[in-house]
Order: structure tokens, then C-alpha cells, then sequence
């Protein structure tokens, strides 16, 4: 049987489109985001490469980790939340790191 008006509109459907922007693209530049601020949070090593490095190989478990968490999560406004809190602290870090930089310069 096709669907009928209501199902293929409505709340429903935007709540499909918000998780589908959710859970794929925002969820792919806040990894990008947490993993360019991971330098700065996580500690250097012995060669001082550590926090380089780290956040490079864990991008993938960052990313599967949003996309996951945004795709299963119930309540669509705190996976919302939660991901956009991640990109604005990692991305205030970085931003607060080059102006910090330019200043001192």
C-alpha cells in the first residue's frame, strides 16, 4: 500500500531529515573539529608527538562514536546539543590557540 500525504510530511518526516544532517555531516565536521582541538588536550609524549598523532588515529572511533550516539540517541535535541557543544569547545580551543599565537607574535 503507498503512503499516504500524512506520512510522507509532517513531524516525522523532519525529524528523519534533522538526525539524517545530524548523524552524517555535522557529526563528520565536529570529528574533524574534536580531532584538530585533540592536539591541544592531549598530552605530549616522549617525542613530543603523541598529541599529533593520537587525535589523527582516532578520528575514525571519533566519528563512529557521534555518528552512533546522534543516530541512537532518543531525545534529537540533546544529540543536537551534545554535538554542537563538542564543535564550539574544541573549536573556541583553536581558535583561543591562534589568537593567543598572533598576539604573542
Amino acid at each position: 500500500m503507498p503512503p499516504s500525504a500524512a506520512e510522507k510530511s509532517g513531524p516525522g518526516i523532519a525529524r528523519r531529515w534533522s538526525r539524517g544532517i545530524l548523524a552524517g555531516p555535522v557529526a563528520f565536521i565536529a570529528a574533524a573539529v574534536v580531532m584538530a582541538g585533540g592536539a591541544l588536550w592531549v598530552p605530549k609524549g616522549a617525542a613530543s608527538i603523541d598529541n599529533i598523532v593520537l587525535p589523527i588515529v582516532l578520528f575514525p572511533a571519533i566519528w563512529a562514536a557521534l555518528f552512533f550516539y546522534t543516530s541512537l540517541d532518543r531525545n534529537l535535541l540533546r544529540a543536537w546539543l551534545v554535538t554542537l557543544g563538542l564543535l564550539v569547545i574544541n573549536g573556541g580551543m583553536i581558535a583561543m590557540e591562534f589568537v593567543g599565537k598572533g598576539a604573542a607574535a
